[in-house]
């Protein structure tokens, strides 16, 4: 079999067990978020490196939703020169918790964290400091993964044991998923693809709770398109509490 088709196959397989084995937390992320949006609460989203990457998929993009608050730091992107910075300040404790000072959370909002490890301080940091604000912290990461690799955190805590919701991105531990017959180490890393694709379900849910209400559905419009500008200026207007990032 082609190493292509070994990925298509890997990637298929955790989209299915994800759809068949994490409906009910996925269904449980949904219920967070409409409760924090009934409230008057926010939503953010963070991941760091190329964890990040399913952060900025989330994030004012057309057919996404409006509500997402990026948790973004340069210095954590994968921009930034050198690139190795990227890897030591995710391991820098205290940081996760200078991040999230620079947004106005509060008791009641909903944060979705996403490391795939759930082993480095930033993401950890950012937890546990979510946690004692009262925020509802929801993990993103590779259960198997982080059971076998040891924190890098003071607290020896990974991040699916400081967060009130896990969800698994059954992902291989190292990330990758095809095996190369002249290498040692596996190639195609399927993280990204299972991390939007969990992110772009829970929004599904969330919109099946609001339209069961018949409320406003906050989605972005292609700026591409007609009259896109014009509604997504509207829509953010409606939500100016509860979005941060203009």
């Amino acid at each position: 079999m082609s190493y292509m088709k070994q990925f298509y196959q890997s990637i298929e397989q955790i989209l299915t067990r994800i759809s068949q084995e994490q409906e009910s937390t996925l269904e449980q992320a949904a219920t967070l978020m409409e409760e924090a949006v009934e409230n008057g609460r926010s939503l953010y989203i963070f991941g760091a490196s190329h964890a990040g990457i399913v952060a900025e998929d989330a994030f004012y993009r057309a057919g996404g939703l409006a509500l997402f608050n990026p948790l973004f730091s340069p210095a954590l992107m994968l921009n930034v020169e050198p690139i190795t910075l990227t890897s030591k300040l995710e391991r820098l404790e205290g940081f996760g918790q200078i991040i999230l000072d620079s947004k106005p959370v509060q008791q009641g909002d909903v944060v979705f964290i996403h490391s795939v490890s759930g082993r480095n301080p930033v993401a950890i940091d950012l937890a546990i400091e979510a946690k004692a604000r009262g925020m509802n912290v929801i993990s993103l990461t590779n259960l198997t993964y982080s059971m076998g690799v040891t924190s890098r955190h003071s607290s020896g805590k990974r991040l699916f044991e400081v967060s009130d919701l896990v969800i698994d991105n059954y992902g291989e531990p190292g990330d990758a998923a095809v095996s190369i017959q002249s290498l040692s180490q596996k190639v195609a890393p399927t993280s990204t693809i299972s991390g939007s694709f969990v992110i772009h379900s829970i929004v599904l849910k969330f919109i099946e709770k609001l339209e069961a209400k018949g409320k406003e559905i906050p989605i972005f419009r292609s700026a591409n398109i007609d009259g896109g500008d014009s509604y997504n200026e509207q829509m953010m207007t409606n939500y100016k509490n509860q979005i941060h990032y203009m």
